[in-house]
């Protein structure tokens, strides 16, 4: 069980969150932040707890729960056996009946053996029951792909999620963005579903004071411009934000600005957010890692020529996407199945007509 899926852990680098002191720096890597918003919200919270495979005593396959059980014990942080299907099942009974479960899926992978929990209960049951049952539960873990772990392993649910009425969907690409979502996750009444990448678990960050504080929390539903720019809108998440970043930063050494928005949230989407840059800019594309068909980028688009911004677009909108295939194995082929900056900048040369 130990070596299913324990990789990346060479970045762990990180700074590990102290259970006996409190953190005196203004730097923190992503499994930190994800660490703290669980601290913070665990001793705040007598109904929320940790459930998951490894996540108590081994401290989690990604150190994202390191010190949680040694502080908070056994009733708090709590090892589950190799079933998603059925400790989802107890996550779900759980939220139903009043506790506020935080569910660790070791990757999202694995959640499909519980997709039924996920979908038909969680997501459901509050409209089905006329909004008398509530199910305060959050699913997280790692999501997307990883490096060298294959086709089973390598895909990104913000699409899948995003689709289900009664799901809240967020997918963090800094530290404060991890902190900060999970948090909003974890103390709202609504099932959610918080899309972590585990190639950006040991990337540091640094944090605002607010960011620092333990009631900090960002609003579901509210995207970040990252980078101002007036030549051509970048719409990103999760790593996806890192790849647009660096294309941007690309442009701009040829007079190209683009602004970044990085969305944070899939559902509720900040599509008005994106309206007013795209109203600026006056063109778009949009980057994510996940398949072409029915992905992030496509509503994007959607929304934006079924909006206001429709009659502002100097150029058809592009995506930037990963390919329309399983993941391959070797190195060589995987490194080709993922956006890169290069992709991000032809797309804007291409929308611009440079």
């Amino acid at each position: 069980m130990l070596s299913r899926i324990s990789r990346s852990l060479g970045t762990v680098g990180s700074r590990c969150i102290s259970t006996s002191q409190p953190l005196l720096v203004q730097k923190l890597a992503v499994r930190d932040a994800l660490n703290m918003a669980m601290d913070e919200a665990i001793t705040q919270d007598e109904t929320a707890f940790v459930m998951g495979e490894e996540v108590a005593q081994y401290d989690g396959a990604y150190k994202v729960t390191r010190g949680l059980w040694r502080k908070h014990g056994d009733k708090r942080v709590i090892d589950m056996p190799i079933t998603e299907m059925g400790f989802a099942g107890f996550a779900v009974g759980a939220g139903l009946n009043g506790l506020r479960p935080i569910c660790e899926f070791m990757t999202f992978n694995f959640a499909l053996q519980a997709i039924d929990h996920i979908v038909n209960s969680a997501a459901k049951s509050h409209y089905m029951s006329a909004g008398v049952m509530k199910c305060p539960i959050t699913f997280r873990g790692p999501n997307g792909p990883a490096s060298g772990v294959g086709a089973q392993h390598s895909q990104c649910f913000a699409s899948w999620y995003g689709s289900v009425p009664g799901l809240k969907v967020v997918s963090p690409y800094s530290a404060e963005d991890a902190k900060g979502l999970l948090k909003a996750c974890i103390m709202d009444p609504n099932p959610s579903v918080c899309l972590e990448n585990e190639i950006m678990y040991g990337t540091t960050f640094d944090m605002s004071d607010e960011a620092m504080d333990p009631n900090f929390q960002i609003p579901l539903g509210k995207a970040k411009i990252e980078r101002e720019g007036t030549h051509c809108t970048i719409v990103a998440h999760s790593i996806g934000v890192q790849t647009a970043l660096t294309a941007a930063e690309e442009l701009a050494g040829l007079g190209v600005e683009c602004e970044v928005v990085n969305l944070r949230s899939i559902r509720p989407l900040d599509m008005n957010t994106v309206t007013q840059s795209v109203m600026k800019t006056n063109n778009l594309v949009t980057v994510e890692y996940g398949w072409p068909f029915g992905g992030v980028g496509s509503e994007i688009i959607a929304g934006i020529i079924e909006g206001p911004a429709f009659n502002y677009l100097d150029s058809g909108p592009l995506r930037c996407t990963g390919a329309d295939i399983p993941v391959p194995y070797a190195k060589s082929l995987e490194e080709l199945t993922f956006p890169k900056e290069s992709n991000v900048v032809n797309s804007v040369k291409k929308v611009l007509g440079i």
